[in-house]
C-alpha cells in the first residue's frame, strides 16, 4: 500500500459513523450487509448511509455487489490487512514485536 492509499484510507474511517458501518461489515464477514440491514442496525437516514458507503468504496475499504433486487456491501479485507500492514510495516525498527493476545501495549519498547 502506497502513503496516500493508507492516507486516504484512515481518512474514509475518521468518522464515526463510517468506522461504526465497517466495523459491522468486519464483523459479519463474507456475507456483507444490505443498505437495509445497517440502516437497521445503526439507524441513520438511508441517504446518510449512501454518502457514508460511497466514501468507504471510494477509499477501497468496502465492496458493493448487486444480488437480485439489493446490493449487498461487504468489508475488502485485503485491503484492510494491507492497511495494517502499512501501519506496522518496520515496527520497531525491525525487531521482533511478540504481542501476547489481549496485550494492550507492544512488548518491545517502542
Amino acid at each position: 500500500m502506497q502513503e496516500n492509499q493508507a492516507v486516504q484510507a484512515l481518512a474514509a474511517l475518521a468518522h464515526p459513523l463510517r468506522l461504526q458501518v465497517f466495523r459491522a461489515l468486519v464483523v459479519v464477514g463474507p456475507a456483507g450487509l444490505t443498505p437495509g440491514a445497517i440502516v437497521a442496525g445503526i439507524g441513520v437516514p438511508p441517504a446518510t448511509l449512501s454518502f457514508h458507503l460511497r466514501e468507504l468504496a471510494t477509499a477501497g475499504l468496502v465492496t458493493q455487489e448487486r444480488s437480485g433486487r439489493n446490493l449487498v456491501y461487504r468489508a475488502a479485507y485485503d485491503r484492510m490487512n494491507a492497511l495494517l500492514g502499512y501501519l506496522t510495516d518496520n515496527c520497531c525498527q525491525g525487531a521482533a514485536c511478540a504481542v501476547e493476545p489481549g496485550a494492550v501495549a507492544m512488548d518491545c519498547g517502542c
